[in-house]
């Protein structure tokens, strides 16, 4: 060491503790890269062995959130249902995944009631979505939450890895999967990925001009049960997406991958619960509209505007519910595209 910090150590010299400190400084950043390079960001705050970890799970449930200000409410029922209600002595395991370095969930949900362990991890490509060390920490979660961001990056470099499969092993063992933003787009049995539409992506002015153009589609990430022939879109009444996932409806329908298509729209600062048996609640300060196609479209061409007649729209505010499994035949309105124009306001 005095060798490779020359200057260093003759400052040092006569201060011995010192250089001792600088030692242990250089090992710990060692130690935090090494981490960071194999695992991700790690949880800056750890539990006390003595805490009791949970021995089941009272799940699945999935958490929705629409983008903009987390609600953090909805990170707290999904724990509290994971551990099986309000007063259970049960403690989760937590990972949030991202592919950014940021790790400023860690604080907020460790301070949840319930939570034993936190921990955040970056994984920014395919060979560290394979890696068995990550592998394991997601396998060992109760509940997973992604965090915002791209939802072509996630596609691009989760798809089809051990990191898809250990998520889907939480969710199958009763256990929580969550997310805001593109990390609630993904979740869906449909995703619009934006993969081939510019960094803004496409808006509802353009996807009703022309159905085709620069909009794609990813299928089998996923596939949780209660959101079987669904499509997630976010950040929904602020960016006045109601044309845009009515193209995504279409093109579903039009392209013969379902014949019915549920779209699930959230606004910012708000969030879809969905228990284990389908129930939807939703919270926060907006409102979620429930969007059915479930027939032809009249026309969804490449280069043509779109016209479907007649989408039945449920708009479900902050504290009412939905049912996924048995859905609803009253509380609709319709709205109907002509032309690439929606008939009325369809909010």
């Amino acid at each position: 060491m005095t060798k490779a910090f020359p200057s260093i150590a003759r400052r040092l010299k006569s201060t011995g503790i010192k250089l001792l400190n600088m030692g242990t400084f250089l090992i710990t950043r060692f130690i935090e890269n090494w981490k960071r390079y194999f695992l991700g960001d790690t949880v800056d705050v750890r539990p006390s062995p003595s805490f009791d970890v949970r021995s089941s799970l009272a799940g699945p449930v999935l958490s929705l959130g629409g983008g903009g200000p987390d609600v953090d409410d909805a990170i707290q029922w999904m724990i509290n249902q994971v551990r099986g209600g309000t007063n259970s002595s049960t403690k989760v395991n937590v990972v949030v995944i991202r592919t950014n370095r940021n790790h400023d969930y860690n604080r907020l949900i460790y301070a949840m009631r319930g939570v034993n362990f936190v921990e955040t991890l970056v994984i920014s490509n395919r060979q560290e979505a394979n890696k068995a060390e990550i592998v394991e920490k997601v396998k060992n979660a109760d509940v997973i939450f992604f965090a915002g961001g791209d939802q072509c990056e996630y596609i691009r470099n989760w798809k089809d890895t051990k990191l898809e499969t250990a998520v889907k092993s939480v969710y199958l063992k009763g256990g929580g999967v969550g997310g805001t933003s593109a990390g609630a787009m993904i979740q869906s049995d449909c995703v619009y990925d934006a993969c081939a539409s510019s960094e803004k992506g496409i808006e509802t002015r353009d996807a009703l001009e022309d159905p085709y153009r620069d909009i794609t589609f990813t299928y089998n990430f996923f596939n949780w049960s209660n959101l079987k022939g669904t499509i997630v879109d976010t950040h929904f009444d602020r960016r006045e997406r109601m044309g845009r996932i009515m193209t995504f409806i279409a093109r579903q329908i039009k392209d013969g991958v379902f014949s019915s298509v549920l779209g699930i729209a959230v606004s910012e600062s708000t969030s879809v619960l969905v228990d284990k048996n389908g129930l939807v609640k939703v919270i926060g300060r907006g409102a979620a509209y429930f969007v059915l196609g479930n027939h032809m479209p009249e026309v969804c061409e490449p280069r043509t505007p779109l016209t479907f007649s007649n989408y039945k729209i449920w708009k479900v505010r902050s504290g009412d519910t939905f049912n996924l499994r048995n859905r609803p035949t009253s509380g609709y309105y319709l709205r109907s595209v002509k032309r690439g124009r929606i008939d009325s306001n369809p909010y």
